[in-house]
């Protein structure tokens, strides 16, 4: 059944054809001209449109859903209002100037010059400084030290490269003026240390007086602390939602672009660790930084994942300290400081974080289980890894685990990821289960397959220089089809087919 001349009167509530005079009776008892309605200039009362968009990846939908269904986050909904697009003719007041294409061969090439960082860690992740015009999101979980980490660096980058702003959406200029002052006295082992003249500080959300105040200082560097704060007041949604999070990002990009200005976002980490906002915003900007560690810990490592002007997970290591985040020269040398030499189930791993090579104590556990199922405890190694290497051990080596309770630990609070540190996991796990040390200057690198084969893995030659440096004159790894490089000198490389035949060479004999 249809209804002929429908319209809706602006103030006699619903009026129907003739056809459907008793749908439009009905209609009239529940309708109510005067809730979540708005008035169109054609005086009809109109419902206000809404959706609901995922704060994780920005898909919407028209009703509520517990679970997104595009990248399965619950409760991650949020109800918006829908604004009608402006419509006339002309192009968005942001969109910037109208482009023009050129030929490849008429574009001059000029060498990108970097602004030069004294942090030596921090302008290593960032491939050699700072790019003029770029913008470099960091990440982290809350209390890691960001802020801290960004004020020094605005203030090392204010005495030695111009003006810097600093924009702070979660601290007053007072708070923060207090960070500053006990940074620079601790630096300075001093009663009282001057301050950077050229930078400012300012507390604000409105991204429309951020760039405001942009346009007055001028500076070279700006900071702004965090993306998620800020918002646009040509938006209805809330400060911290997608559009929000989206369109800031994408005006301070532009604003990067056309000025040259370098900016640097501070980002807020969901509970898996991600960055929280859309995933368009690490599209958006040039450089993606995470900055991990755990909070028990003082080491903390500044990662890039995604580097449009240098190369990619690189690592940084700083240490939390009264003075603030201090830059750990050798990060090998301190995660191995504190190593029990010849006790049963400490290995030696050495791997690569970018293109450094790190070494780092694993540390494994065995010890008969109270339950029914035997446990699988990782710390700072993947779960599913560490169940591969037991079943590995089990299966091929012979080592009775099915009773046993397995604990991994990687000294230092840090997270190991390559698979290179396969077999000083297994080595450690190894010698707790046989109660046999490792011997003490040998180092382990290699990838476990199924079949309990040892893989080759890449940057070998690094990786043996590294452990040579720091006094190990062993190395276990796997046996190369063909030496690109020649082993450093005064080195033994013992080169293993299987996990069994390492094994024999790394454990201790029982005296």
């Amino acid at each position: 059944m249809y209804c002929r001349d429908f319209q809706l009167p602006g103030d006699s509530g619903l009026a129907l054809g003739s056809v459907g005079w008793k749908i439009g009776s009905v209609l009239r008892r529940w309708y109510n001209p005067v809730a979540d309605v708005t008035v169109l200039s054609t005086g009809i009362m109109a419902k206000t449109k809404t959706q609901f968009v995922c704060q994780q990846c920005g898909r919407t939908t028209a009703r509520q859903m517990g679970r997104c269904p595009n990248c399965g986050a619950w409760n991650s909904m949020v109800e918006q209002i829908v604004a009608e697009p402006a419509k006339g003719p002309g192009r968005h007041p942001a969109a910037g100037p109208i482009s023009v294409p050129r030929r490849l061969t008429e574009i001059e090439s000029v060498a990108e010059s970097r602004l030069p960082l004294n942090i030596e860690e921090f302008s290593r992740v960032l491939g050699g400084g700072i790019v003029p015009g770029s913008v470099v999101l960091v990440g982290g979980d809350p209390g890691i030290g960001k802020s801290t980490l960004l004020l020094q660096l605005a203030m090392l980058m204010a005495e030695s490269a111009g003006p810097v702003l600093y924009v702070s959406g979660e601290e007053s200029e007072r708070q923060i003026k207090m960070r500053a002052a006990r940074l620079a006295q601790q630096q300075s082992d001093g009663p009282s240390a001057p301050l950077a003249e050229d930078l400012y500080l300012v507390t604000e959300t409105d991204l429309e007086a951020i760039l405001q105040h942009v346009e007055n200082v001028k500076p070279r560097l700006l900071v702004v602390d965090s993306i998620q704060t800020a918002y646009l007041q040509d938006l209805t949604s809330a400060a911290g939602s997608v559009s929000q999070v989206r369109e800031c990002a994408a005006r301070l990009q532009r604003v990067a672009k056309a000025t040259g200005i370098a900016i640097f976002l501070i980002g807020h980490v969901t509970k898996e660790g991600t960055i929280a906002g859309p995933r368009v915003l690490e599209h958006i900007v040039d450089t993606v930084l995470y900055l991990e560690g755990d909070r028990y810990q003082a080491y903390r490592l500044l990662r890039s994942v995604k580097n449009r002007f240098g190369p990619t997970s690189e690592v940084g290591v700083f240490e939390m300290r009264e003075q603030g985040m201090l830059e750990v020269a050798n990060p090998s040398e301190a995660f191995l400081a504190e190593r029990m030499v010849n006790a049963p189930g400490s290995a030696i791993a050495v791997t690569m974080e970018g293109t450094r090579p790190l070494l780092v104590e694993i540390q494994g556990l065995t010890t008969p289980t109270t339950f029914g199922n035997p446990r699988r405890t990782p710390n700072g190694v993947d779960f599913n890894r560490l169940l591969l290497i037991t079943a590995v051990l089990t299966r091929r080596v012979g080592l009775k685990l099915g009773d046993q309770d397995v604990f991994v630990n990687v000294v230092g609070g840090l997270k190991v990821s390559e698979p290179a540190a396969d077999l000083a996991i297994a080595v450690a796990i190894a010698s707790s289960g046989r109660d046999r040390p490792a011997i003490a200057d040998m180092a382990f690198v290699g990838e476990i397959g199924l079949s309990g084969e040892l893989r080759a893995v890449s940057q070998l030659s690094s990786r043996l220089r590294e452990a040579n440096k720091l006094g190990f004159k062993r190395v276990v790894a796997p046996k190369l089809v063909r030496q690109s490089e020649p082993w450093p000198e005064g080195m033994q490389v013992i080169q293993a087919r299987s996990v069994r035949e390492a094994l024999e060479q790394a454990l201790l004999s029982r005296e």
